[in-house]
Order: C-alpha cells, then structure tokens, then sequence
C-alpha cells in the first residue's frame, strides 16, 4: 500500500496540471476551515509572533508575513531564475518572439488597472489596490491549458508563458516602485553592498549554489529592514547566478530544477492556505458589490482579456505583429480569459496593497479575486473547449510559427 500511494504522488506531480490542482485544493481547505468553527485557530496560527534573534539584530513578524515575506522570496527567487533563462536563452532571447506577447502583456496590465481605479477614483485608500487585477496566475494558467493536452498549440502556449513572464516582470517592479514603505539609508547601503559582491561573485566565475543562497539571506534581511519589500531580494539574488559554468553547465537550470517542486508543491500552496481564507458569513450583496470587489472582478474578467486582445488586434492592423499561424481568434481570446486568472499574485499584491490601510478592504479585494479568477477560468475553458481541435495527435499540435515583426 505504501509503494502504491508513493507511486500515486510521483504520478500526480509529473502532472502539467498538477500545481494547479494543488493550489486549488489549499484554496478551497483555507475557505471552508476560514467558515468552519476552526476558524478562530486559523486566524490564531496566522497571528502568531515569530520571531529570529542573533544579537542586535531581531526579526519579530507573525506567521502570515513570513510567509508572505520569506517563503514568497523563494517564489520570487525562482521567477528571477526564470526570467534570466529566458532573457539569455529561452523566449526573451529573440525580439520577434517578444514583440505580440509582449505587447498584450502591456494591454493585460493598463485595462484592468484603468478600470479597477476608475471604480474607486474617490476613495484614496481603495486606490492602493488598483495593480490588484493586473496580475496573472502561470500555475493555474497553465494548469488550465494541459487540461487540454496535445490539443494545445505549441505557439499558444509560447504566447501564453512569454505574457505570464512580462507580467511577472511587471509585478516585480510595481512592488519595488509602489508598495514599499519608510526606507532606511543604512539597510539600502548594506543591500547594495550584498548585489555588488553578487555581480562580482559572478564575474569571478563562482558557480557555487550555495554561496549565492547564502548571499540571498543576507541580501534578504537587508532589503526586509530597507523598507522595500522582502521578496525583491530573491530576484536580485537571481540574477546574479551565472548563467554557464566553465564545462558549459548551467547554475541557473540546475537552481530551477531543484526549486520548482518546493515552490509548486509546497510554497504556493502554503501561500494560498494563509491568504485565501475568506470568511463568509456576514456577507451581503453590498459586499458584492463594494467598488474594491467590483473593480478587481471586472479588472480580472473583462479588463485582462480586453486590454490583451485590443492591443493585440491594434498591433496587428498596424502592420507591427502578425499572428502565428498555428493560433486562432477564438484560441486567442481563450487565452486572454485564462489571462485572467490573476490568484497568487493577486493575492500578494493585494496584502501589499492594503496591508498600511483599512481592514475594511481585505475581504473585498480577496472576494473579487476569487470571483474574478474562477469566472476567468470558466470562460476561458469554454472558449478553449470550442476553438481547439479536437483530435489529441501532436502532430496537429507542435506545429508552430513564432510570432514576430512582419
């Protein structure tokens, strides 16, 4: 029995969809304990004072921030791991591969921030939150495209995972430019102290590991006392991890490999347990229709897809893009929805958001995240369910032209 259920984990997790899945089901376990009479130990657990002590230098913060701090710099660590491989040798590399994702990154983030701050336009606080829907979810996102298997072109996932990584990029620079708080002059100079021994550790050939994760702690705990926010150390420290050893190895593509399971199978959904319980009871429709929960509803469902498809479509009748061949409208606008799904980091951004606010928008904007990203992945599984063919040979599905420049 026990070789039997092994098995079964080892099955699941070589699943594309598998994250996806997992994620889900600790969103799902965080709603119904938030609802249920344990309640009052779950906000007790996420509550509880941590705290890391070596000398002078102390570290107190509940539960929920180090997990929100520390275990998402990890998170953030891999993303910045990501990005460099594929700026040096994968997706970003090429210019004509950019350019239409690219592009409909650019819309999938102006449309649902317009439309989110044009709901809340007269409440200042309520603003914070206006790069909520901008974010999109790659776990559930993709999970939701390997639904679908072989059906799925090759260039429409390229589209999809290329405007996931410009999203990403994105966030990371919302967060550093918009949501830090008081900064310390002292803790930036010994933050950008730690990234030039980075830059140099790399430029001397050091390949090591570990010592650019010991590096990271240290560059961590900088940041974290900098006022700027924890997680940005992870993807500092990234980029520091030499791309190539001298035997023409990779640090970057071994790092990614030993971290994407920690992080999909158990960081993430660590993550959603402490971030998605959202308590019910109480809730009327005035909740359901407050401006915050409107505007990241509708900035998620309607402003992501329409602000990827119009600039899209712009750029096309412009002559700047063309689509590739293997994709279709109807297959474009399924993806746009997926899009859509902004979840983790929505989430994040969110905490971020109203974390220097009024309690009073938590439960809407965490509302308006799930109705907006289960919506999304509804329509956008309809859509697909249509606009994909129907027969699973991959010789129907690989074949692939990238979108680029005409």
């Amino acid at each position: 029995m026990p070789k039997i259920l092994s098995n079964a984990i080892n099955d699941f997790m070589r699943l594309e969809s598998a994250s996806g899945i997992l994620l889900l089901a600790t969103s799902l376990l965080a709603m119904l304990v938030a609802n249920s009479p344990l309640s009052v130990q779950y906000d007790r657990l996420l509550d509880t004072t941590v705290a890391v002590q070596i000398g002078a230098l102390a570290i107190s913060k509940p539960l929920l921030l180090w997990i929100n701090d520390g275990l998402m710099a990890v998170f953030f660590f891999l993303i910045g791991l990501e990005i460099k491989r594929e700026i040096m040798e994968g997706e970003l590399s090429s210019l004509s591969q950019v350019v239409l994702p690219g592009i409909g990154a650019l819309g999938g983030m102006l449309v649902p921030a317009a439309i989110y701050a044009w709901m809340n336009w007269q409440d200042p606080v309520a603003l914070d939150g206006w790069a909520i829907p901008v974010a999109t979810d790659i776990a559930f996102a993709l999970a939701l495209l390997g639904v679908f298997g072989t059906r799925v072109p090759t260039a429409l996932k390229v589209f999809l995972l290329t405007l996931a990584i410009f999203d990403d990029l994105a966030a990371i620079i919302i967060i550093a430019l918009f949501y830090s708080g008081d900064l310390s002059l002292l803790s930036l100079l010994v933050a950008a102290l730690t990234l030039c021994i980075g830059i140099a550790m790399n430029r001397a050939g050091v390949t090591r590991s570990s010592a650019y994760v010991l590096l990271g702690v240290i560059l961590w705990v900088a940041v974290l006392k900098s006022g700027v926010h924890a997680t940005l150390a992870g993807v500092l420290i990234a980029l520091c991890v030499p791309m190539r050893d001298a035997q023409g190895d990779s640090p970057v593509r071994r790092l990614e490999h030993d971290l994407h399971g920690p992080v999909a199978f158990a960081i993430l959904p660590i993550f959603a347990f402490a971030n998605a319980g959202l308590a019910l009871g109480g809730m009327s429709v005035a909740d359901l229709t407050h401006p915050v929960t409107l505007g990241v509803t509708l900035g998620l469902l309607v402003g992501k897809p329409a602000g990827i498809l119009f600039f899209v479509g712009l750029a096309i009748v412009l002559r700047l893009v063309r689509l590739p061949t293997d994709i279709t409208w109807s297959q474009l606008i399924g993806v746009a929805f997926a899009c859509g799904i902004g979840f983790t980091m929505s989430l994040f951004i969110a905490g971020l958001a109203f974390e220097h606010g009024s309690g009073d928008y938590f439960s809407g904007d965490r509302m308006g995240i799930l109705l907006g990203s289960v919506l999304s992945a509804l329509v956008a599984y309809g859509l697909l369910q249509v606009s994909l063919p129907k027969s699973d040979s991959p010789s129907e599905a690989v074949r692939t032209e990238p979108a680029g420049l005409v």
